[in-house]
């Protein structure tokens, strides 16, 4: 029987993983983060984060069925199914391409929190900045984005190799510097997720496979419903609140909790480097 603690431990990164994935704030270093604080390390937990990761990509795929259907059915007539389909494979391809070269040193020696938190301070910033300058919008929707925006789009996402950039963080503002609408940039930012996340999902359970025991189920089941629900939650809440306000909310809360991890490490009040 898993040990209740577990458990606990389980639906709170779930809901974490859920919650932060598709926000512009890094699930990633959020986790790695959350897991340290909770002591939640070692090989069962890098297990459990591809279970969760991949349960919080199937939230995406269910909120946008009918979309995805539809491009699934009308690919072979439909300019408009083809151009989506021709968008995602380009933005997709440097952080495939990047990410088959350099997984060993990324995971090797940037999963740890200062990486995480200096790159939230830094990420929160470039927001701010991309939030004060003039914003001119040229694709005012998903369907007009052309495959060159969105192979640069491809580019700023392959930044968020580095933990605590943010996935969606680095598409949604490459996004807005490119002249996307904050809508259109954080749509197209969820549909880049689908390919981008499955794929680094996949390649995580073939370098970690053997580490999957059956005992771990309830645990994955646990953490995996968590982060379904709360990265639905997540997708609906962001759409409606960028249709009305800006990124600097996400600007501020990336630069003051990052700036409080790398103040705590700096006065010695937590250490960091254990479990790591």
């Amino acid at each position: 029987m898993i040990d209740p603690t577990l458990l606990l431990q389980a639906l709170i990164l779930g809901l974490v993983e859920g919650v932060t994935e598709f926000l512009p704030i890094s699930s990633t270093g959020h986790l790695i983060i959350a897991s340290q604080l909770l002591g939640f390390n070692g090989e069962k937990a890098k297990v459990f984060m591809i279970a969760i990761q991949l349960a919080a990509i199937f939230a995406v795929v269910w909120e946008y069925r009918a979309r995805l259907g539809h491009v699934v059915a009308t690919l072979h007539r439909e300019p408009a199914s083809q151009r989506l389909a021709v968008n995602l494979m380009a933005g997709f391809l440097p952080a495939a391409v990047l990410g088959f070269l350099f997984y060993k040193e990324i995971k090797g020696y940037l999963f740890n929190p200062i990486v995480v938190a200096s790159a939230l301070v830094i990420g929160g910033v470039l927001i701010l900045w991309a939030e004060r300058r003039k914003h001119v919008i040229t694709t005012e929707g998903i369907d007009e984005l052309t495959w060159r925006r969105a192979l640069a789009v491809g580019f700023a996402q392959a930044l968020a190799m580095i933990p605590g950039t943010s996935r969606s963080g680095a598409t949604i503002i490459g996004g807005l510097f490119l002249g996307l609408s904050r809508k259109t940039a954080a749509e197209f930012s969820f549909f880049l997720a689908i390919p981008t996340m499955f794929a680094a999902t996949a390649y995580d359970f073939y370098k970690n496979w053997r580490l999957f025991d059956v005992h771990d189920v309830p645990l994955f089941a646990v953490g995996g419903i968590a982060a379904f629900v709360s990265a639905l939650i997540a997708v609906r809440t962001l759409i409606k609140f960028v249709s009305r306000h800006d990124y600097t909310l996400f600007a501020w809360y990336r630069i003051v909790f990052g700036g409080v991890v790398l103040a705590t490490a700096y006065f010695g009040l937590v250490d960091w480097s254990a479990g790591h």
